[in-house]
């Protein structure tokens, strides 16, 4: 059996040791879009060290060596290649500093069953050299052909948005060499770089990372709702629904709705989702 839920489900992997600086930061900001126009005070506190501050979507970085170690989890065994990135849940603890040394601990924290195909949860708490726990990472990853294992269905999608015109819409262009620029975050997946590999997956041509959608969604409603301030962030919930081509506008709609914001985008040119099922919740 490819999933065995008795073997894989609350395995805890060997904690590991990482960290970032001020660099680091920076770059993943210019990866999804920051830095425009370059001389703008607000778009200089993401790309200049000097006050820098940390979008919380940036807690996706720190924990992408998880995904080395999901061969080694007993009782999973799977082809890569049928993973597809279904929702990422990210709950900020504490505002994410400019540079930090950490401590990551993954865990398998829900498998569910889909009938042709399964969902695996894989848990992934960061927390600074002083014990404290920073920010704790949830991918929902959906594994094409691995379903029929008896379990639990999952819950059902929720935040979905209310019946009326979003409050705010933010557009954010994307560069044609986005993913490039992207990828030196650590994601080197060619199917985000190589148009041969792109077109063995069906693509006309590479496609954007759906964890650079996730982080420019992210930027929108914290410079659009949230004053630029991204401490007013306690988690960050989405479903990835949809490829962006580089290069492609993503548009961001917005409806506040009490301590929470609920989130779609999708393309400009080609009206497709991107992004749907999301909210942003803020702290008191």
């Amino acid at each position: 059996m490819p999933i065995d839920p008795q073997k894989a489900l609350g395995y805890q992997a060997p904690e590991t040791t990482g960290g970032w600086d001020q660099d680091q930061v920076i770059l993943y900001h210019l990866g999804i879009g920051a830095g425009v126009p370059p001389t703008d005070p607000r778009e200089l506190s993401y790309t200049y060290e000097q006050n820098l501050k940390v979008l919380p979507s940036f807690g996706v970085i720190p924990v992408s060596g998880a995904f080395a170690g999901l061969a080694s989890i007993p009782g999973i065994d799977i082809n890569l290649a049928m993973i597809l990135h279904g929702e990422q849940d990210l709950e900020i603890r504490q505002p994410i500093p400019a540079q930090a040394k950490v401590t990551h601990r993954s865990r398998v924290a829900n498998l569910y069953d889909k009938g042709k195909a399964a969902i695996l949860v894989l848990e992934v708490e960061t927390r600074e050299a002083q014990g404290a726990v920073l920010f704790v990472n949830r991918f929902s990853l959906f594994v094409r052909g691995e379903g029929g294992f008896g379990g639990d269905g999952g819950p059902k999608a929720g935040n979905a948005p209310p019946p009326r015109a979003p409050d705010f819409r933010k557009e954010s262009p994307t560069l044609p060499q986005q993913a490039l620029l992207y990828r030196l975050n650590g994601d080197k997946n060619p199917l985000h770089a190589d148009p041969e590999f792109a077109k063995f997956g069906g693509f006309d041509r590479p496609i954007l990372h759906g964890l650079c959608s996730y982080g420019i969604v992210c930027k929108a409603v914290v410079d659009t709702v949230l004053g630029g301030d991204p401490a007013r962030v306690g988690r960050y919930q989405a479903r990835f629904a949809g490829v962006v081509f580089p290069g492609e506008t993503i548009v961001t709609s917005m409806w506040q709705e009490g301590d929470r914001v609920l989130v779609e985008a999708r393309t400009k040119e080609r009206d497709t989702p991107v992004i749907t099922n999301a909210a942003i919740l803020l702290r008191p």
